[in-house]
C-alpha cells in the first residue's frame, strides 16, 4: 500500500532523513521506533505532504505523493493523527470531529457512528468544548478526528504520549480494534513494548536512518532493541 524509497529530508542545513526506505502492506500495523530526534515525526509529516523531500519517492497504492498537497493526500485516503493531539480547544467535540471530515462530501453520519462506537465517552461529551476534556479523552478525539476522513491508511504519531498506563492500554486496544476493522496503520511510538505487541512489522530509526527492520516478534527479541527501548 505504501512504499517509501531513499527518502532525504532537510530542515535548512540539517539532514533529518538520510535515505530511509520502508513499506507498509494493506491491513498491517507497522511501527517506527526510535529515540527523540530519530526522524519518526519527520517521516510522517513528509508522507502527509507537510514537508517536501529533497530526494526519494513515496508511493501510495501506486500513486506518487511527493508533488501533492496535504489535502490531496487526505482525499487519496491518508490521514495523520499528530503528536500532541492538536485538537481545537475552543470547538466542541462534535465540531472537532467534523473538521476531520472536511475533505468528504455528503453525509458523515456513518463515520460519526463509527467513532462514537469506538469512543462512547466522546458521544457523551459531544457538545462539550474540547479544551475541557482530560488528556485521554483528547487523544480519543484526535484519533476520532483522523477516522472521520475515512482513511485507508492512518498515521498515528505518539498516541500514548502523556497518558496514564491504564489509558495507554485502552488506546492500544482501540488501535488493534481499528486495524481489525480493516484499516492499515503506520504507528510512531516511543512505548516500544506496546507498539511491538500490536504491530506485525517494525523499523528502527536512528539519526534519520533505518538501522533495523523485521517482524515485530523478532525486533522484540533483538538485543539492541531490548537494551535501547525495552529496558532489558
Amino acid at each position: 500500500m505504501l512504499k517509501v524509497e531513499d527518502l532525504h529530508v532537510y530542515y535548512e542545513a540539517i539532514h533529518a532523513l538520510k535515505g530511509i526506505s520502508f513499506s507498509v502492506n494493506r491491513g498491517e500495523i507497522v511501527t517506527l521506533l526510535g529515540a527523540n530526534g530519530a526522524g519518526k515525526t519527520t517521516t510522517l509529516k513528509t508522507i502527509s505532504g507537510l514537508l517536501r523531500p529533497r530526494r526519494g519517492t513515496i508511493d501510495f497504492e501506486g500513486l506518487p505523493l511527493t508533488s501533492l498537497s496535504p489535502h490531496e493526500i487526505v482525499r487519496l485516503g491518508v490521514a495523520q493523527v499528530p503528536e500532541g493531539r492538536k485538537i481545537f480547544p475552543r470547538l466542541t467535540v462534535l465540531e472537532n470531529l467534523r473538521t476531520g471530515a472536511y475533505a468528504r462530501r455528503g453525509s458523515i453520519s456513518e463515520e460519526l457512528d463509527f467513532v462514537f462506537g469506538l469512543f462512547p465517552r466522546l458521544k457523551e461529551r459531544r457538545r462539550q468544548t474540547a479544551g475541557t476534556l482530560s488528556g485521554g479523552e483528547q487523544q480519543m478525539l484526535a484519533i476520532g478526528r483522523g477516522l472521520m476522513a475515512r482513511p485507508k491508511l492512518l498515521l498515528l504519531d505518539e498516541p500514548s504520549m502523556g497518558l496514564a498506563p491504564i489509558l495507554v492500554e485502552q488506546i492500544f486496544a482501540t488501535i488493534r480494534k481499528i486495524n481489525e476493522e480493516g484499516l492499515t496503520i503506520l504507528l510512531v511510538e516511543q512505548n516500544a513494548a506496546m507498539a511491538l505487541n500490536v504491530s506485525r512489522r517494525g523499523y528502527v530509526l536512528e539519526t534519520g536512518a533505518v538501522i533495523l527492520e523485521g517482524e515485530a516478534g523478532e525486533l522484540a527479541r533483538d538485543d539492541l532493541v531490548r537494551q535501547a527501548y525495552l529496558g532489558g
